[in-house]
């Protein structure tokens, strides 16, 4: 691919130390507010990206409308990069066994936790990576028990014809309001989905603002309601759902960021290179220009860099948005 033909990112962080810009942090970003509109934009949105792990929720959306019966935190943590804790695990195993399932059957990947305080614990215990500790067990979990309230074959849930990847493609389709041209693998095993960051921030919108009764006003009241499943104890999607009322958060790998106000309104980042220490900070100045609190996002930006022990530069989004 030319140098041409790449998506134009722009400077969306930086981090100094002493009086120097140490690092800058390229990437893309769009804030759509509560009609659609875009409020705020930053490199190239258009461009397609994949959404890793921040398709979960719309996921979710589908396997909701399919009839799976899930309880709200068997819901969240089916939306979840989760930390691996043994609660987390313990939701995991509770959605196969109510649907008369093992283990066994998942055909994720196998990690260990993929929280640090998790890992060491699990590692301490003596235990090896599995596929109930690895992040998206709850997803797999979830989609395992749709097959079954629709007498769909188990063993193939991942195959691109099997009956839930196709409901999947058309509720993502829906919701993103983007066709799905651009297929590939996620790390655990599930389709990935080339979008862009503003269907992405159109899909989130429509999360948080649907009507009571649908599929996506419970998936958004489920990870609103149980943030500790969406990631994890120490986790910075956890934190910031804690700290801003109403707020929808959910990451993904390589440097991927999407949040929600209860308005409506939406916000959905990638940072260039993958990184992901920039996503949040470069995340908070979208979310100021949408009303959100100062106060409510100050663990989450103009972050220490230290050296020596001591604090000697910062981590910052950029707030220069055309």
């Amino acid at each position: 691919m030319a140098i041409a033909d790449l998506p134009q990112h722009a400077p969306l962080a930086t981090q100094s130390r002493g009086d120097l810009v140490e690092s800058i942090h390229y990437g893309s970003l769009i804030a759509l507010g509560p009609d659609g509109d875009t409020v705020l934009s930053r490199g190239e949105p258009t461009a397609l990206f994949y959404p890793r792990s921040a398709l979960k929720p719309l996921m979710a959306v589908a396997m909701l409308r399919a009839g799976v019966e899930l309880s709200d935190e068997q819901l969240a943590l089916a939306a979840a990069s989760h930390s691996g804790a043994q609660q987390h695990q313990d939701i995991a195993s509770s959605t196969l066994a109510a649907a008369g399932l093992h283990p066994s059957t998942l055909r994720n990947s196998t990690d260990l936790p993929y929280g640090l305080n998790e890992r060491a614990a699990w590692l301490e215990a003596g235990h090896g990576p599995t596929q109930l500790a690895q992040n998206c067990s709850g997803k797999h979990a979830a989609m395992l028990a749709t097959c079954v309230v629709n007498g769909w074959p188990v063993e193939s849930y991942l195959d691109h014809n099997h009956p839930l990847p196709v409901l999947i493609r058309e509720a993502v389709s829906e919701l993103t309001g983007e066709t799905l041209n651009t297929i590939s693998t996620d790390g655990c095993g599930t389709e990935v989905f080339g979008l862009t960051l503003t269907g992405m921030a159109r899909a989130f919108g429509r999360l948080v603002s649907a009507e009571p009764g649908t599929a996506e006003h419970r998936v958004a009241g489920a990870m609103r309601a149980y943030p500790e499943l969406v990631a994890g104890e120490g986790r910075d999607v956890t934190a910031i759902m804690r700290a801003v009322p109403g707020l929808l958060a959910k990451d993904g790998f390589e440097g991927i960021q999407m949040l929600a106000l209860d308005s409506g309104a939406a916000i959905a980042l990638k940072i260039s290179d993958g990184g992901d220490r920039a996503r949040m900070p470069a995340a908070v100045p979208a979310l100021l220009a949408l009303g959100v609190d100062a106060s409510d996002l100050d663990a989450f930006n103009n972050l220490a860099v230290f050296g020596g022990g001591n604090p000697v530069g910062v981590l910052r989004g950029l707030s220069l948005f055309a």
